[in-house]
C-alpha cells in the first residue's frame, strides 16, 4: 500500500503552517496556572530556527537526536526540527533509570540530547555521557546546557521546507524486550501517515478536534494518536501540567477526542463515587429527565462534555467499568496496538464496539491467528525492523512479513479481535507498560533466604512477586521475632531491587507463600522451571487482597 506524499508528516506541517497560520497549535501550561498559547506560525517559526541550528552542527544525514522530556509543546517542535534537519528522533521515557537512558543513547549512537521538563532530572542525568552535547527546553531543570530560547533568538529560521521519502527513517522507538534490554523499533514517515488515515476511516478525526496530551510522547500510542493526528489535521493540542492539575487541565482543554489507560478511567469513576455513592448515582441516572441532567453535570465537571470519542487500550478495562461509562454517555472504544505496529492494529468502531473486544483491524493492518492462536499482524505502518538487531527482527517476523505479537486471540463473526492471553512471559500492567519478569526475578532471587520467586501483575498498576521459602522454613518462621527479622531483611532487599528498576517495573510487594512448588504438586516442570500459569492461577484469588494490604511484605496463610 503506497502513500501519497502529501499525507506525510512534514508535508502536513508545512501545509498547516500556511493554512492555519493564526490558529492555535499548542496551549502549554507554564506553571502557577499560567498558560502559553502558540499559533501554527509561531510554533513553526521556532521549529525552523531549531532545525537550522541542528543542521548547522553538521551531523551526517540520518544521525540520531534524542528527546528526553515529559510532554510539552517543545517535545513536538523538537521532533519536527530533527526531521527537518535530516536527522532521526529517539524518544526517551521521562522516568527511566540512568542505566537504561545510557543503554538507549549508546545503542542508538545518539549525537545530541534535547532535555526538557522532567520530574527527577538529577537521577536521570548520570545516564547522559559527559561528552554528549545537550539542549535544554523551557521548563527544564538543567541549567548547564545551551537553551532552546537562546538558540532560536540567535538563529535565523530555515527557509527551505525539506521532505523525505515515505520509507525514510523518521524515528526509533525503544521498547523493552524479554531480556530486559531495550529494542529500537525503526519507523519511517509512512507509519505516521498510514495510521493517521486509519483513524480518519474509523472515527472521522478532523481539523476541529481538540486533544489533551499527557501520556508520554515517548510511547508509541501518544505519538500515533496525538502527535500524528495533530500533524495530519492541524488540530489544537493542549498539554497537562501535572497529576495535581490534571482535572483543571482537562477542563481547560475540553477535548473532543480523549484516550486514556484503564487505570485512569477507573480513577475517574472512583472520584465520582466519592462524591456520590454508586447506587444513588445509578438510581438518579435511571430517571428519564433528571438522569440526563446528572450525566451532563458529571461530564462537564470532568471536562468531558465535548467528548465525541473516548478511547481506552494498552490493557484490559473491566467490563463493569465499560458498561458504567456507557450509562454515563461515553462509549469507551477499545483498541490494540504495539510499538512494532505504530500502535494501530485494531480500533473499535463507534456504535459497533463490543465490550471485551479491541475492535476490527485498522485499515493499515491485516490480522490473522496462527495455528496456536497467536495474533499475527502485517501492514505498511509496521516497523522496518529493530535497530541494529537483525536476529531479533527475524525472531519477531515470519518469513512472509507477519509480526508475531506474542498475544493469544480470538475473532468473532464481525471480525472483532479479543485478546485472550499471552504467548510470552512478558506482560502488561494496567498502566500499559510491558514488564519482563525474568530479570526482576533474578535480582529478587539474590536474597538467599527464599528459594524461588515469580513476578506477576498483569492488569495491576504495578508488578508484584510471590516468594517460596526453602523446605521447613515456613514452620521455622512462625516465631514472631524470627518472622519480624526475616520481614525486615526481605523488605530491605526489595528496596534495593526496586532502586535498580525503571518505575513501571518496581515491585509493589512480595507475598511469601507456604506451599512448596514441586514437580509432584504440578507447580514446576521436571527440569524445575516454574509453570507460570499454574502458579498464577493457584494464587490469583488472593492478588487483590494482597495489593490492598499496602504492605511491602505479605505473609499468605494457606
Amino acid at each position: 500500500m503506497t502513500i501519497d506524499a502529501k499525507h506525510l508528516p512534514l508535508q502536513r506541517a508545512y501545509h498547516w503552517e500556511k493554512a492555519r497560520a493564526d490558529q492555535l497549535m499548542f496551549t502549554q501550561p507554564m506553571g502557577g496556572g499560567v498558560v502559553r498559547d502558540m499559533t501554527w506560525a509561531q510554533a513553526m517559526d521556532e521549529t525552523r530556527r531549531m532545525a537550522a541550528y541542528l543542521q548547522s552542527l553538521g551531523y551526517e544525514p540520518g544521525a540520531r537526536i534524542a528527546i528526553m522530556s515529559k510532554n510539552t509543546a517543545w517535545w513536538i517542535m523538537s521532533d519536527l526540527a530533527i526531521w527537518m534537519a535530516g536527522y532521526i528522533s529517539v524518544p526517551i521515557y521521562p522516568n527511566l533509570v540512568a542505566e537504561t537512558v545510557r543503554q538507549i543513547l549508546e545503542h542508538s549512537e545518539t549525537k545530541l540530547c534535547i532535555v526538557g521538563k522532567l520530574d527527577d532530572w538529577k537521577s536521570m542525568q548520570p545516564g547522559i555521557p559527559a561528552d554528549m552535547p545537550c539542549i535544554s527546553t523551557p521548563l527544564c531543570d538543567a541549567t548547564q546546557f545551551k537553551t532552546w530560547d537562546d538558540i532560536i533568538a540567535n538563529t535565523a529560521p530555515m527557509k527551505a521546507s525539506p521532505v523525505f521519502a515515505a520509507n525514510a527513517i523518521a524515528t526509533i522507538i525503544y521498547t523493552s524486550g524479554t531480556t530486559g534490554m531495550p529494542k529500537g523499533a525503526v519507523h519511517g514517515f509512512e507509519s505516521f501517515a498510514h495510521t493517521a488515515l486509519a483513524f480518519v476511516d474509523n472515527i472521522q478525526t478532523n481539523t476541529n478536534d481538540r486533544m489533551l496530551s499527557y501520556l508520554p510522547l515517548a510511547h508509541v500510542a501518544e505519538r500515533c494518536l496525538v502527535e500524528g493526528q495533530m500533524i495530519y489535521h492541524g488540530m489544537h493540542i493542549f498539554f497537562a501540567e501535572s497529576l495535581d492539575t490534571f482535572l483543571a487541565d482537562l477542563q481547560r482543554a475540553r477535548p473532543t477526542i480523549f484516550f486514556s489507560v484503564p487505570r485512569l478511567w477507573v480513577k475517574f469513576q472512583q472520584g465520582i463515587f466519592k462524591k456520590m455513592p454508586a447506587k444513588k448515582l445509578d438510581r438518579l441516572m435511571s430517571i428519564p429527565i433528571l438522569g440526563g441532567v446528572v450525566r451532563k453535570k458529571i461530564l462537564k465537571q470532568l471536562g468531558m462534555d465535548s467528548m465525541r470519542i473516548a478511547g481506552t487500550g494498552a490493557a484490559p478495562l473491566p467490563p463493569e467499568v465499560m458498561t458504567w461509562y456507557r450509562k454515563l454517555g461515553l462509549e469507551l472504544l477499545e483498541g490494540y496496538g504495539m510499538t512494532e505496529q505504530f500502535a494501530a492494529a485494531t480500533a473499535s468502531i463507534p456504535g459497533k464496539s463490543r465490550i471485551g473486544y479491541v475492535g476490527n483491524a485498522a485499515s493499515c493492518c491485516e490480522i490473522k491467528l496462527s495455528d496456536t492462536g497467536e495474533v499475527l499482524t502485517r501492514g505498511p505502518a509496521h516497523m522496518q525492523g529493530y535497530f541494529k538487531e537483525p536476529e531479533k527482527t527475524a525472531e519477531t517476523m515470519t518469513a512472509d512479513g507477519w509480526l508475531k505479537t506474542g498475544d493469544l486471540g480470538s475473532i468473532d463473526e464481525q471480525g472483532r479481535l479479543k485478546i485472550v492471553g499471552r504467548a510470552k512471559e512478558q506482560f502488561k500492567t494496567s498502566k500499559g507498560k510491558y514488564v519482563s519478569p525474568a530479570p526482576i526475578e533474578n535480582k529478587l532471587g539474590a536474597f538467599t533466604k527464599i528459594e524461588a520467586c515469580l513476578v506477576s501483575g498483569v492488569a495491576f498498576p504495578q508488578p508484584f512477586a510471590l516468594a517460596m521459602l526453602p523446605a521447613g522454613q515456613w514452620e521455622a518462621l512462625q516465631d514472631a521475632d524470627a518472622r519480624k527479622e526475616f520481614t525486615e531483611e526481605l523488605d530491605a532487599h526489595l528496596k534495593t531491587v526496586n532502586e535498580q528498576l525503571d518505575p513501571h517495573e518496581r515491585l509493589d510487594f512480595v507475598a511469601v507463600v507456604p506451599e512448596q512448588w514441586t514437580v509432584e504438586s504440578g507447580f514446576v516442570t521436571p527440569t524445575l522451571k516454574i509453570k507460570r500459569n499454574v502458579v498464577e492461577k493457584h494464587y490469583h484469588d488472593h492478588f487483590e487482597k494482597w495489593a490492598k494490604a499496602r504492605k511491602t511484605v505479605v505473609w499468605h496463610q494457606a
